[in-house]
């Protein structure tokens, strides 16, 4: 089995939206952007040089029809096992890294750690009502990794977020019911009451996340 081949059903969630002829990228760029979404694919894998050679090397041999031919009952099964012990270990690092995050957060100024381990740093107070945790809510966010990574931001978007409180991560949940309409806020969350030991998209198991938000109206 060719080991590139394993990533391809992923490019066809990846590739799923549909242009609009204005949006169409050169053909160059779009070759250019299925080789990054490769490595998208691998990212889990933590590859040295070395094996990000060896990766290198097996893509463009299948390309040109040189690749050897493996035995995928083999060499299958081999590639899952390696994925799975590297994302343990990249869980376990994470949580070493996270946790020196937290401390740090937790020590800038006007920064309030609740119960839940939720770091609550109110950036502008808010003058209107302040919801519940059954609330809906309309609001802007900005979400970052540690390393300031954004992984999703209504802000960049241009579009508020409407949503029930219940409908959310703990963290959300918790911190938003401590704001007030026109307020905004740093929620620092620990994994625990963020997406946890799975993780999700760029978000690796067992991150903490910091969320910027800005509480535009409560909807009921």
């Amino acid at each position: 089995m060719k080991a590139w081949k394993i990533v391809v059903p992923a490019l066809l969630v990846v590739c799923a939206p549909i242009m609009t002829q204005a949006e169409e990228p050169e053909l160059d760029e779009l070759f250019y952007y299925l080789g990054t979404t490769i490595v998208d694919n691998l990212e889990s894998l933590g590859l040295s040089d070395a094996e990000k050679q060896q990766v290198g090397k097996g893509v463009t041999d299948a390309l040109d029809g040189t690749a050897e031919n493996f035995d995928e009952t083999v060499f299958g099964p081999a590639i899952r096992d390696l994925g799975v012990r590297r994302m343990a270990a990249l869980a376990e690092r994470e949580i070493t890294a996270s946790d020196a995050y937290l401390t740090e957060m937790a020590a800038e100024t006007g920064a309030i750690k609740t119960s839940s381990g939720l770091i609550y740093q109110e950036l502008e107070a808010g003058s209107g009502a302040q919801p519940t945790r059954d609330s809906t809510i309309r609001a802007h966010y900005h979400g970052t990794l540690r390393d300031g990574t954004v992984f999703d931001s209504s802000v960049d978007r241009g579009e508020p977020l409407t949503i029930g409180l219940g409908q959310v991560i703990p963290c959300w949940t918790e911190g938003i019911a401590l704001m007030r309409i026109g307020g905004k806020a740093k929620l620092t969350c620990p994994s625990g009451i963020a997406y946890g030991e799975r993780g999700q998209g760029q978000i690796a198991p067992n991150a903490a996340l910091t969320f910027e938000v800005e509480l535009l109206d409560i909807i009921g």
